[in-house]
């Protein structure tokens, strides 16, 4: 290829490359710059220069510099280099830095917002300079983000435990998942009845009804099951009405994020990951958007299809508000780029989320749906008792649920009936229940209240759930958002210390300062020294404050199991525990709930290594072990060859490839550890097959963590908890 003759066009991932590529053709030199080429380095006095007006210093990122060469490389050959990252405040950052990086002069900044042809050669027509106001915005989150990250997070290090973390949107996401589980601990049950009647109607129909009322008092109870079961039964009232139900705005990211859980039972992560594929394939446009905008020609495509699928009668063109003030408008929703096509996808999971797109998009400019809702009250002929009542409801006209029908929800029909008409009584049954505490959030319920309290923007819901989940503040319980012990703890110390910096209000203004900042109405240094200097003036506050590690006095009921001594609370990684007030002179110690813990055993061994304590058995992560007794100052640790030989599994290491996953016993039970523990801490909780997951990754790469032994119905299963494979049942039911 001779100098100068080509274009060169830089995007963020290579699956983007390979398809924009098939469109430019030869003329094109397309080349992904595997997301940011830079970013700040690890230390922060070396990453910010503070008193110069907050000013980064960035680094190549790691095992990015031969990507940097290589489009500096291409870049000196161009006739021109064209920026074409993600069409967002990130995308414009990545955009600046690669030009930082590579020197380039004159570069152009295009951006598109779904990938087809036509809408690529749009934006290569009309290209711009990189938006430096944009550009300071995500410059100014990286910063105040490190800055918070640093300084609060080396606190908690201090008062709770190293590798711990706090930042400006992840610890007030802490402190709604936690406010929400003190309600939870406050609330007191009450006991109720439910009661519920099963009738038959004179053409042969069952009914089930529930009693309006939910008594308190047993002997109430007792008197309705009395009169209702002597007495015949007849329909009190039949109300009916027409109802109509309005179709819901196209997919931005928070309600796709949302759908994703509530449908099929999604992470927000593998929402989009899953979305990033199939925009990265062409088929949908941009998902990271806070818009429920569609273009003119979007409209025009939309109304089309729905013409030829339900008839012209069923279109209508509808225009949805934006709840977010700072949606950027020239940003679509979330919608297929080829309307015509309702199936696609390369697997279960992108076919499932593909189609759930359509039918959002489609149903968004369609009639209202028509329901007919029907009541049915039911009694004794007496009416002595309260009365019992079933709704359901009939579509009338369908409308937007033609496209949809799974909004409808689980609405069931009812048969006809007449006032006064006779009813048989099958049976008549109480159940005693108790209130139950509001539910702690989901992942989608806490998504959508991050978005009620204007927390975060949509491109970070995801990384601020995955992230507290890896910092172990909380545990996903079924679908619930469960705290442990140290997201308690260090949630509870925020929240009494700083509590201004992770309020609602504290959080949504400084979002909307970052806005600002994009939009070119506040200035960078200005924002971020009114943060910073009342910031790091609190932090210096609180150094003198004790370790958090010691959570109050223990039940006086529980002693020292060694001395006889009073207990304190102790948080430990693994949760609370008690020890013994005399530690270390005295290492009692037990679990929470009292039972005593075995604490180490001397083998009467003398340690190899430092030949001045002897070895004892400990409980560990990873079940017993024998370790040097004078642990943390000597770290030794015997591997127990015997034991590993005679739980040998034969399986191979896969992490380190080079011991063998053997039987251990646990704290929690039997699971399956390398024998190259503690140089490698791979386990899964399952004995190993002996074979490799083969689900595709978001890289179309093989999973290759280990198969474990399931169920009887599920033979094997990925060992990988993230892994879809690891609940391979879910996905049979998806094909």
């Amino acid at each position: 290829m001779s100098t100068k003759s080509y274009k060169l066009l830089i995007v963020e991932s290579p699956s983007k490359a390979k398809t924009i590529g098939k469109y430019l053709g030869n003329e094109y030199i397309v080349k992904a710059s595997v997301g940011h080429v830079r970013d700040l380095p690890k230390s922060n006095k070396q990453a910010i220069d503070i008193p110069g007006g907050f000013i980064p210093f960035y680094e190549i990122s790691k095992g990015k510099a031969d990507i940097v060469h290589e489009i500096d490389s291409l870049a000196k050959k161009a006739s021109e280099v064209l920026l074409a990252t993600d069409p967002d405040r990130e995308g414009e950052a990545i955009a600046w830095h690669i030009a930082e990086a590579c020197g380039l002069k004159n570069p152009k900044r295009v951006t598109y917002h779904e990938i087809t042809k036509a809408a690529i050669e749009e934006a290569i027509a009309h290209p711009r300079k990189i938006d430096q106001n944009l550009r300071k915005a995500q410059e100014a989150r990286r910063v105040l983000d490190r800055l918070v990250g640093y300084d609060l997070s080396g606190l908690i290090w201090k008062k709770v435990r190293y590798g711990l973390s706090a930042g400006r949107v992840q610890s007030p996401a802490l402190r709604i998942i936690m406010e929400r589980e003190r309600e939870i601990r406050a609330f007191i049950p009450e006991a109720y009845w439910a009661l519920t009647a099963k009738v038959k109607t004179m053409k042969g129909s069952e009914l089930e009804l529930s009693c309006t009322e939910e008594p308190r008092d047993e002997n109430i109870v007792k008197n309705i099951l009395k009169i209702g079961r002597a007495n015949q039964w007849v329909v009190r009232e039949v109300k009916e009405s027409e109802v109509s139900r309005t179709p819901k705005a196209p997919f931005i990211t928070s309600t796709l994020q949302q759908a994703g859980s509530s449908r099929f039972g999604f992470a927000p992560s593998r929402t989009m990951g899953i979305a990033q594929k199939l925009y990265e394939k062409g088929f949908i446009t941009y998902m990271r958007t806070d818009s429920t905008t569609l273009s003119k020609d979007a409209t025009t495509a939309i109304l089309a299809e729905i013409t030829k699928r339900y008839g012209a009668t069923s279109a209508e063109a509808r225009v949805f508000k934006t709840k977010s003030k700072n949606a950027q408008e020239a940003h679509e929703a979330i919608r297929p780029t080829d309307m015509g096509k309702d199936d696609l996808g390369i697997n279960p999971e992108e076919k499932k989320l593909y189609r759930l797109i359509w039918a959002r998009t489609i149903a968004s400019q369609m009639i209202d749906a028509k329901l007919a809702r029907t009541t049915i009250l039911a009694n004794v002929r007496d009416f002595s008792i309260p009365n019992f009542s079933v709704t359901g409801s009939r579509v009338i006209m369908p409308g937007w649920l033609s496209a949809d029908p799974d909004s409808r929800g689980e609405d069931v029909e009812l048969p006809k009936v007449t006032e006064g008409e006779s009813l048989m009584l099958l049976s008549l049954d109480d159940e005693a229940k108790f209130t139950e505490p509001p539910p702690r959030y989901s992942e989608a319920g806490l998504v959508k209240e991050l978005e009620k309290r204007d927390i975060g923007r949509p491109s970070t819901y995801a990384s601020i759930i995955k992230t507290i989940l890896d910092r172990g503040y909380v545990i996903k319980d079924g679908k619930a958002l469960k705290p442990t012990d140290t997201g308690d703890v260090v949630s509870s110390f925020l929240e009494e210390h700083f509590a201004n910096y992770i309020s609602d209000t504290f959080t949504a203004e400084m979002e909307n300062k970052l806005d600002d900042i994009a939009n070119g109405e506040r200035e960078y240094v200005k924002t971020l020294k009114e943060f910073y200097g009342p910031f790091l003036k609190e932090v210096k506050s609180k150094d003198k404050i004790d370790k958090l590690t010691t959570l109050g006095d223990a039940d006086p009921k529980h002693k020292c199991p060694k001395c006889n001594g009073s207990m304190i609370i102790k948080l430990a990684r693994t949760g609370k525990f008690l020890s013994c007030k005399n530690y270390p002179e005295c290492v009692g110690a037990r679990m929470i709930d009292g039972t005593e813990l075995a604490g180490p055993r001397d083998t009467g061994e003398l340690c190899p290594k430092c030949e001045k304590a002897n070895l004892v058995e400990r409980d560990g992560r990873f079940g017993r072990f024998i370790a040097c007794g004078s642990y943390p100052k000597c770290k030794f640790i015997k591997k127990d060859e015997a034991a590993a030989l005679l739980n040998h599994t034969g399986v191979p290491c896969p992490a380190c490839k080079k011991g063998f996953m053997t039987e251990r016993k646990g704290r929690f039970g039997i699971f399956y550890s390398c024998t190259g523990y503690p140089d490698c801490k791979n386990a899964i909780k399952a004995k190993p097959t002996g074979n490799f997951c083969t689900y595709p990754k978001l890289d179309d790469s093989a999973c290759g963590s280990l198969m474990m032994l399931g169920t009887k119905t599920i033979p094997e299963r990925c060992s990988l908890k993230t892994c879809p494979n690891h609940n391979p049942h879910k996905l049979e039911k998806a094909k």
